[in-house]
């Protein structure tokens, strides 16, 4: 199975790819302009098309007490219109933490700050979709 993970922001959105459903890779960041969720959905629906997933796990950035605040609103709806438009499954996951993670990773790593920007909505994508590959016992 291939296996899409997203972690959607307001102006950036983290794409990670699974070819095996056993790790997560990087896979691209989808820039748009602030809020242009539009742009941003012509895009995924796009790499959805060529690497043809069969599931997209799409990060939930509820509030640390659980609550569904404005942001997990706008990828609650996002991953409607995704599914509806791709025919693919999208699975919410719960993302609380994982900018940080990714961000810890590329410190560990010792990627300068200008090449941590670049990357670190793609490595949160990643800890997304890999928590969700580990999850389902891979």
């Amino acid at each position: 199975m291939i296996f899409l993970g997203l972690d959607l922001g307001s102006v950036t959105c983290g794409v990670s790819l699974s070819m095996t459903g056993m790790i997560a890779e990087t896979y691209c960041t989808v820039r748009f302009k602030p809020d242009d969720y539009d742009t941003c959905l012509d895009r995924i629906l796009e790499i959805v098309e060529k690497e043809k997933p069969d599931e997209i796990v799409l990060g939930l950035p509820l509030h640390m007490n659980g609550d569904v605040g404005e942001r997990a609103e706008i990828c609650l709806e996002f991953g409607r219109v995704l599914e509806q438009e791709s025919g693919v499954r999208v699975i919410m996951r719960d993302e609380r933490q994982t900018t940080m993670d990714a961000e810890a990773i590329l410190l560990e790593a010792d990627v300068s700050r200008k090449k941590r920007k670049k990357v670190i909505d793609q490595m949160a994508a990643v800890q997304i979709l890999q928590g969700y590959l580990d999850s389902r016992g891979n």
